[in-house]
């Protein structure tokens, strides 16, 4: 049996919206978030293991990968309601939550409405929307995060990145990496497939453009410090110690750090290493 066919592909009608997902194995309800430009693949390497412990739920998030393409609700709490339909509809209350890039403000904003409902939350690589975003620098001399502006322009980067796709994609997957080959030719291939559909890079595009909602919302949410348990990673090539940071302001119980030999593609570039803090975290002895 390949690893592959151990995962059960769904679509479920939702308020709004229609996600696809993936499911795998059996227990608790352990639902991973991914992030841009990824789909539910990117936890590919790390879901059979967990499935050993877990009910495995991946979806892909609103507008992105085979889910539906709403014209709006890309707000991260409006993401995170639809993540909770759908937790709902496969009949689980308490989870086990974990979020990657813009997965991480999803499963932040979800935890932060129903905070008795996630039992564990783990942050990757992503820092959470706030005031201190309205500072981020553009261009340095390491190159800055300088899509968060671009993607954010009304139309102009979907009219540009039409049939470039996959070159544009890949510019992300091989320069915020600390090991290219974590993501092969034909990952991009699966992932620029989801990106060459109609209406999919504006749909990516709309997280992005939703930020100041986000921040906005998190503003609200930060006056209230999160008290179930947090684990919060960066990568070496990523956002280092910042994820860490940024939880214990916002929570009141965090560990993590900096995982060693990775880029931004955590889940890619270190999976082994991943399923080992993932497990111990959301199954402490």
């Amino acid at each position: 049996m390949t690893e592959e066919s151990k995962f059960a592909h769904h679509t479920l009608a939702l308020e709004g919206v229609v996600l696809h997902y993936v499911t795998a194995g059996s227990g608790d309800p352990l639902v991973l978030l991914h992030g841009w430009p990824q789909t539910w693949y990117e936890w590919r390497r790390i879901i059979p293991q967990l499935a050993e412990r877990y009910t495995v739920i991946a979806p892909d998030m609103r507008g992105l990968g085979d889910s539906s393409r709403p014209v709006t609700g890309y707000d991260k709490q409006t993401i995170a309601g639809d993540i909770r339909q759908l937790v709902r509809k496969l009949g689980f209350e308490q989870i086990l939550l974990a979020g990657h890039d813009w997965g991480g403000p999803v499963a932040y904003a979800y935890a932060c409405d129903h905070p008795k409902e996630v039992r564990r939350l783990a942050i990757l690589d992503v820092t959470i929307p706030n005031e201190t975003w309205e500072r981020i620098p553009q261009i340095t001399r390491r190159g800055g995060i300088w899509h968060l502006a671009f993607h954010s322009v009304r139309d102009l980067p979907e009219s540009l990145i039409h049939g470039r796709e996959r070159t544009y994609l890949s510019w992300f997957y091989r320069t915020a990496v600390y090991n290219p080959a974590a993501i092969t030719e034909a990952d991009i291939d699966e992932y620029a497939r989801c990106y060459s559909a109609p209406g999919a890079l504006r749909a990516g595009f709309e997280y992005y453009r939703a930020i100041f909602t986000d921040i906005d919302h998190n503003k609200e949410n930060a006056k209230t410090k999160l008290k179930m348990p947090v684990l919060a990673l960066g990568g070496e090539r990523g956002f280092r110690s910042a994820p860490l940071k940024c939880m214990k302001e916002l929570a009141e119980d965090v560990c993590g750090g900096v995982v060693e030999r990775s880029g931004h593609w955590i889940p890619e570039e270190r999976p082994d290493y991943l399923i080992e803090q993932l497990l111990g975290f959301f199954s402490p002895k």
